[in-house]
């Protein structure tokens, strides 16, 4: 089995649009998942998270999940921080 590929969000927007010119032209979801090289459970789920978006508000997306994901991490570090503070407050250490 071969490896995973991974594409960036703009090469998966850019893979649904040229997808839709492809559906333009007459293909089929399966002939046009063939050309793009995915399968189509791929296909589907991509458009269902992608589908409406242009390049640059992929670039904002991605953006987005990015800080979203360091924001998370602040905020579990600074719950175990609150947690150590308080188990030494009581003694328990």
């Amino acid at each position: 089995m071969p490896a995973a590929k991974r594409y960036t969000t703009e090469q998966i927007v850019a893979k649904l649009r040229e997808a839709e010119k492809l559906q333009g032209q007459g293909l089929t979801i399966p002939q046009v998942c063939k050309r793009l090289g995915v399968s189509d459970q791929t296909f589907y789920r991509w458009r269902l998270k992608y589908g409406a978006l242009k390049e640059d508000e992929a670039q904002r997306l991605k953006a987005l999940e990015q800080e979203n994901a360091r924001l998370k991490r602040i905020v579990a570090e600074q719950a175990l921080d609150i947690s150590m503070l308080k188990d030494l407050q009581k003694g328990n250490w």
